[in-house]
């Protein structure tokens, strides 16, 4: 295995740029000077986790939880309710999960396993 400029073994740098997703991402995109490979995942770890957390976020708070106004004996409180929504969002992020444990393994196999689009936009990116 290659080294990186920051002294790790390519393997163990490019599963680090997915442990924090993609705040690991933008640590190594920044960091790493000469390796490739782990820009790579840093910038596909970017790539893939900022979008996917943004809409977890939205579809899980703002979209998936309403608040509606009752009373009771004249005092008036407000109550959460979930909407659907709310379930879409807590889809997006089991599979936010789910990918990031194969991108992390992957990774860490020293396997440079690209998601269809964001893999390619990502090998762009780093050329």
């Amino acid at each position: 295995m290659a080294k990186t400029s920051m002294n790790l073994e390519e393997n163990v740098a490019s599963a680090l740029c997915y442990v924090l997703t993609w705040l690991t991402g933008i640590i190594f995109f920044i960091m790493e000077k000469e390796n490739k490979t782990v820009k790579f995942h840093a910038m596909q770890s970017i790539l893939t986790f900022i979008p996917l957390t943004i809409v977890g976020w939205i579809f899980t708070g703002p979209l998936g939880v309403t608040w509606s106004q009752n009373s009771v004996y004249g005092y008036a409180y407000s109550v959460p309710s979930v909407s659907p929504l709310y379930y879409v969002g807590l889809l997006i992020l089991v599979i936010m999960f789910i990918l990031w444990l194969i991108l992390l393994i992957k990774a860490y196999q020293g396997e440079k396993f690209k998601l269809p689009v964001i893999g390619d936009i990502a090998e762009k990116q780093v050329k």
